[in-house]
This record gives structure tokens, sequence and C-alpha cells, in this order.
């Protein structure tokens, strides 16, 4: 069981996922809000019925998935459109990534949640601890977007315009990890955090007793 929770996020293409892995390879718990994003919404799950019932049935395979790409296009650029996807799945995002981080067999657990800043921060998440931000500048954060992706540059920009501004973003963290692309930087920051966090949730967990 852990208690004491950081909430790990970034900007697209800012790697999140990196830190993940060296978290992760330290024996901390996960939980990603785009996996379970994923999860809420196969076959049979209520959130799926619900996106149904909300835009049709156009949004659905022929195999009774979801289709990811019709929703996308239907949202994108659709504030109204956009929220009411939200309404649906962000409460059942929160309260499964809760359970999977309290669930944890570590001494805290990791929560990776790529919109948080968007998504209400932590007036959303009141269950973090911290707020660690992965931190990138634009320009290489749009070089390695269309590199990923195989995008163009004006696709590139307008998905960074779509999300929080890095000073946003910056303005909720605890802790700051900047990743320039060097791993072992990337190594010896994730070392001192994993020291600081469980310090921190080791003194939790004694003051609770």
């Amino acid at each position: 069981m852990s208690g004491y929770v950081i909430g790990l996020t970034g900007g697209v293409a800012s790697g999140k996922s990196a830190l993940e892995r060296a978290f992760a390879a330290r024996g901390i718990g996960i939980a990603d809000a785009d996996r379970v994003a994923r999860e809420i919404v196969e076959p049979g799950e209520a959130a799926l019925a619900e996106v149904v019932a909300r835009f049709g049935e156009g949004m659905l395979q022929a195999d009774g998935r979801l289709d990811r790409a019709a929703l996308r296009a239907r949202v994108f650029g659709n504030e109204t459109e956009r929220r009411a996807l939200e309404d649906i799945l962000h409460p059942r995002i929160r309260l499964r990534m809760q359970a999977l981080c309290r669930d944890a067999d570590s001494p805290y657990a990791i929560a990776t949640i790529p919109l948080l800043t968007e998504g209400g921060g932590r007036e959303a998440y009141p269950w973090l601890a911290r707020i660690l931000v992965v931190d990138v500048p634009r320009a290489v954060q749009k070089e390695r977007l269309m590199q990923r992706d195989g995008i163009d540059a004006e696709l590139a920009e307008r998905m960074l315009d779509a999300q929080a501004s890095r000073r946003e973003r910056l303005a909720l963290a605890d802790d700051i990890v900047v990743n320039d692309g060097h791993i072992t930087h990337l190594e010896h920051a994730v070392s001192e955090l994993d020291a600081r966090y469980r310090r921190l949730a080791a003194a939790m967990d004694k003051s609770t007793r």
C-alpha cells in the first residue's frame, strides 16, 4: 500500500515515458493516465457506453471497439465536445489512478498524468503529495514531436498550442527535471528524486502512525 503519490506531468514529447521507466526500474509503482484512459473505454466498460450515447454509434469500429481517430477528429478544436468527453472520462480516470497508486507495492507511487495542468491540477488531484514536471524547451519539444509522429511543423505547432503552456506547467511544479536528451543527466536526476521521495514517504508514514 502506498499513500505517498507523485504526480508526473509534462508536455507532449517531453520525456515522461523515459522518467516513468527510470522510476519503474527502481521498483516504484506506476499508474499511467493514458493507459487507464484506454482501459476504461474497452468493450463492456460503462465509459464506452456513455461515449457512444453522447457522440453516436459512429465512434465505434466494426469490432465494437472505440474508434479513437474518429473521436479525436470530433473533439479536436471543439471546446464543447472536448469538455463533454472529459466529463465522461476524467472522473473515472482519477478514481482508477488513485486506486492503482494506493495499491502499489512500493514506498511511494508515480501517477503519470500528461494533462494534469489542463485537467484541473491540484484541485482535481488533491491526493498528490508532490508534482514533478518534465521540462523541455518548445523548439526541442517540436522537433521530437515531428520525428516521433512523422508530422509536419504546422501540425506539431497546433498540437503544442492545444496544450497548456510551459509556464503554466512549471507553475504547478514542486520538482523539475530538464530533459535535454542526455540519458546520464536523466538517470542522475531520477536517482536524486527517488532518494528524496523515499525519505518524504517514510516521514509521512511515521507521522501518521
